[in-house]
C-alpha cells in the first residue's frame, strides 16, 4: 500500500510539473522521482510475495500458534523483502545509468503468476479448508481471509503475462547494450536529456511503455482499494475519521 501510494503521488506531481513542457524545473526531484519509479515495480510484487507467504503459513496443514519470537522473525523477513530488497534494486541502476534522469514532457512493471487451472485448484482448496485455517488463526476473520485469497488469485492471473509483455516491450524500445566500463557509462552523466511529447509520441512502442509505467501503478492502487477499502474495519475507520473531522470543524 505504501509503495502504491508513493508511486501515485510521484506520478501526480510529475504530471503537474511537466504538463505540456520538458523543462528541467527540479533536478533534485528528478533524481528522487526516478528512485521511486525504480523501487515501486519491485516493492509492490515484494509486498504481494509477503501476503502469499502469510497465506501459505495460514494454509499449512499442521498450523501451530506463533510465538512472539516467530512473529518478530516474520516481521523482520517481511521488512527485508518489502524494503531492503527494493532499495538494493534502486541503488544498482546507478552503475548502469549513463545520464541524469530523462525528462519526458506530458508525463515500471509489476507482478507474476501461474496457469488458471492451478489458481482454481488453489481457490477450491482454500474454500474447502477455510474453517480449519480460521480456527487456527483467531485474529483472521473469514471476510479478511477471502479478500486476501482473492488478491492472491488476482496476482496469479495478471502477473506472468503482464511481466513477460513488459520485458519484451522494454527490450524492443531500448535494446540491451554491453557494459564496457565505469568511465564509458558515466562519461557525460551530468547531462539531462529532454524529450517533448512531439518527439516521443512518434514511437508507438515508447508510448505504450511510458503509459504503462504511469497507469499500471494506478491500477494496482485501485485493485488494492477494491479488495480492502470497503471492508468492515475500513468503513469503521472512515466513520471514526469523519467524526473527528466533524468535531474539529464544529470546535473551530
Amino acid at each position: 500500500m505504501i509503495w502504491a501510494a508513493l508511486s501515485c503521488l510521484n506520478q501526480f506531481i510529475n504530471s503537474i510539473v511537466w504538463h505540456n513542457n520538458a523543462i528541467n524545473w527540479a533536478p533534485i526531484w528528478c533524481d528522487i522521482s526516478i528512485r521511486i519509479m525504480l523501487g515501486a515495480p519491485v516493492g509492490i510484487p515484494a509486498a504481494s510475495l509477503c501476503i502469499n507467504r502469510r497465506l501459505y503459513n495460514i494454509a499449512k496443514t499442521h498450523a501451530v500458534a506463533f510465538t512472539d519470537e516467530a512473529k518478530r522473525r516474520a516481521i523482520l523477513i517481511d521488512t527485508l523483502i518489502c524494503v531492503l530488497f527494493p532499495m538494493i534494486v534502486v541503488a544498482l541502476p546507478f552503475f548502469l545509468s549513463d545520464s541524469w534522469p530523462i525528462i519526458i514532457g506530458l508525463v515500471s512493471s509489476v507482478y507474476c503468476g501461474t496457469p488458471l487451472l492451478g489458481g482454481l485448484l488453489l481457490f477450491t482448496f482454500a474454500v474447502h479448508n477455510s474453517p480449519v485455517f480460521l480456527k487456527s488463526n483467531k485474529s483472521l476473520s473469514a471476510s479478511r481471509y477471502f479478500r486476501l485469497m482473492a488478491l492472491a488469485m488476482t496476482e496469479i492471473l495478471c502477473t506472468i503475462p503482464l511481466a513477460s509483455f513488459i520485458i519484451w516491450l522494454n527490450s524492443a524500445v531500448h535494446p540491451v547494450e554491453p557494459w564496457i566500463s565505469w568511465e564509458n557509462v558515466h562519461c557525460d552523466f551530468s547531462r539531462v536529456m529532454q524529450y517533448p511529447s512531439v518527439l516521443w509520441t512518434t514511437n508507438y512502442l515508447l508510448v505504450v511503455a511510458i503509459q504503462l509505467t504511469r497507469w499500471l501503478i494506478v491500477f494496482c492502487a485501485f485493485t488494492f482499494f477494491a479488495f480492502f477499502g470497503f471492508a468492515a474495519e475500513a468503513r469503521k475507520n472512515y466513520s471514526i475519521a469523519f467524526c473527528k473531522a466533524a468535531t474539529a470543524y464544529e470546535l473551530e
